[in-house]
């Protein structure tokens, strides 16, 4: 009896070890699980994009804060000369405001302002201390915009736009490393794959990636139809892009292009849009009624769009231009993903690229899914919800990860639950948030909607109860997220805290997996054979 009791305790020993799950943090060669939550869509340095003279102020100057958030000289005396800030604020070109900035901050930065600097570094600093870990950073241009726009200190050309940017982010590291005690020290760090930035969020930095979003990526723009691109010209764009450090890109953004058609901006700016499309390739959109689920925004009217573009359709017509007239909603672009589309997707996959489907038309993102389904390849996002909803459960299949646009509590909130129910389940599940900041579109007003009452100051970070934060202030001014919304950056902490108190913690959890699903998903895309 004493034998065999001392052979059965082993066996009992091997057979729970065995039977017992091994977390996965802890699994032998898998790293442990990061947290923190992820902008997926932003643009630091856009003010060097369109020209450069188009947004006003920098995210940072070695001369200090008083030059970096300066307004433009042509808002000097009362902003009413900042047309293109006014359109976009007021819906017409007339408009003033107080361009006075460093130190009162009277009028700018604002949720609604669209060409003042939104993103100071110290304001990011604010947000990684209170826990964001990833920071998608898209060099950005536009040459339709570029060359509407009258003033310019930088050429029109997309891709030496994208350059510029990509220094300036390294510049920005630099700047933020002096001030960190040296190189390598500062808490703002551009990585270049999965396993840098996951080292360093394991050192508690914020890891930040490089994307690309234009409208003509490597000169592939559509005249009258005809693509001025080749298969060449997207191979050397593509490793000039890696060559940077670009890690995730756009195919097509705001106008159609040799590569794919867009997804439609509605009302107003769609309407200005259309026109810029029309510019850029000698065409308007066409589009026709959808008869499938999926579709794109609706165009509005030529007699809906607005007094401010009245004259300019008028003057159209003089010119003998004709105006489509379009079919009834909902609409779907006829251009989908074309042969260079998808020689481009396939080029990103190739080289490991995170591949975003925002932005493109109902009919090209069915086709640029398909494509990955039949490699799958999980490397795919939609970063800040601009795509149809009818594709979301392929995205989750995938691997991939959605994030959803910046705005109010209760509605990002909403937007999560109805994204969330979409879900793979068989895979772990993480959200972020796209703020597009510098993206000239409205950062999160003011919430007015849902049960819970004003955000308290001072309040806890959901992600890190560490960190306790006040009202956020600059200069003279001071920043109050129930009165202000997110004003700038720096708000984002705010934010999340009244995400928190609208949404309850089940979606700041989610939130704060949000780096971990994007670095899963990114190394899954660099593991996907060739």
């Amino acid at each position: 009896m004493p034998v065999r009791r001392a052979t059965r305790v082993p066996i009992l020993l091997v057979l729970l070890l065995v039977l017992l799950p091994v977390p996965r943090a802890h699994a032998e060669g898998e790293p442990r699980e990061v947290r923190g939550y992820i902008d997926a869509h932003s643009h630091l340095m856009a003010y060097e994009a369109f020209g450069g003279a188009l947004m006003c102020g920098k995210p940072f100057d070695p001369r200090g804060i008083q030059e970096a958030l300066r307004d433009c000289p042509d808002h000097a005396g009362n902003g009413v000369l900042a047309w293109w800030e006014n359109f976009n604020r007021y819906g017409t070109p007339f408009g003033t405001h107080d361009p006075t900035g460093w130190p009162t901050f009277k009028d700018w930065p604002a949720y609604d302002s669209r060409t003042h600097q939104q993103v100071y570094y110290e304001w990011l600093e604010r947000s990684w201390r209170a826990g964001q870990r990833v920071l998608v950073n898209h060099l950005v241009d536009n040459r339709q915009l570029c060359e509407i726009y009258p003033l310019k200190r930088n050429p029109c050309d997309e891709m030496a736009g994208i350059r510029l940017q990509a220094q300036r982010m390294r510049e920005m590291q630099a700047f933020i490393d002096e001030r960190s005690g040296g190189p390598g020290k500062g808490w703002f760090r551009i990585v270049r794959d999965s396993a840098d930035a996951r080292r360093v969020i394991e050192d508690g930095k914020l890891a930040v990636v490089l994307g690309i979003e234009t409208s003509e990526p490597f000169g592939c723009r559509l005249v009258n139809g005809a693509p001025a691109c080749t298969r060449a010209d997207i191979d050397r764009g593509l490793d000039e892009a890696r060559s940077l450090g670009v890690a995730s890109m756009f195919v097509c953004h705001k106008y159609d292009n040799a590569l794919c058609g867009v997804r439609f901006d509605g009302g107003v700016a769609g309407a200005f849009v259309n026109l810029a499309n029309f510019v850029g390739t000698g065409r308007f959109w066409q589009a026709e009624t959808c008869t499938g689920p999926a579709h794109d925004n609706t165009i509005a009217p030529a007699g809906e769009v607005g007094d401010a573009l009245q004259p300019i359709l008028k003057l159209l017509g003089m010119a003998g231009i004709t105006l489509p007239v379009y079919p009834s909603g909902p609409h779907c672009n006829v251009r989908g993903l074309s042969g260079l589309g998808a020689y481009m997707v396939q080029g990103m996959m190739k080289r490991h690229m995170i591949v975003e489907v925002d932005h493109m038309s109902a009919r090209a993102a069915d086709r640029t899914l398909g494509i990955l389904e039949a490699a799958r390849y999980p490397g795919v996002i939609s970063s800040h919800s601009w795509m149809d909803a009818t594709y979301l459960p392929r995205v989750y299949r995938l691997g991939g990860m959605v994030a959803g646009y910046g705005s109010a509590a209760d509605r990002f909130t909403a937007e999560w639950r109805r994204n969330k129910a979409q879900r793979d389940p068989a895979r772990p599940f993480g959200y972020g948030y796209g703020l597009d900041a510098n993206g000239m579109g409205a950062l999160p007003e003011p919430r007015t909607g849902g049960d819970a009452g004003p955000l308290r100051y001072p309040f806890t970070s959901p992600i890190d109860p560490a960190v306790k934060l006040d009202r956020l202030r600059a200069g003279l001014r001071t920043w109050d997220l129930n009165t202000d919304g997110v004003a700038n950056y720096g708000l984002v902490p705010d934010w999340i805290a009244d995400i928190r108190a609208v949404g309850g913690p089940e979606i700041t959890e989610d939130m704060a997996r949000g780096a971990e699903v994007y670095l899963r998903m990114w190394r899954g895309a660099e593991e996907a054979p060739s």
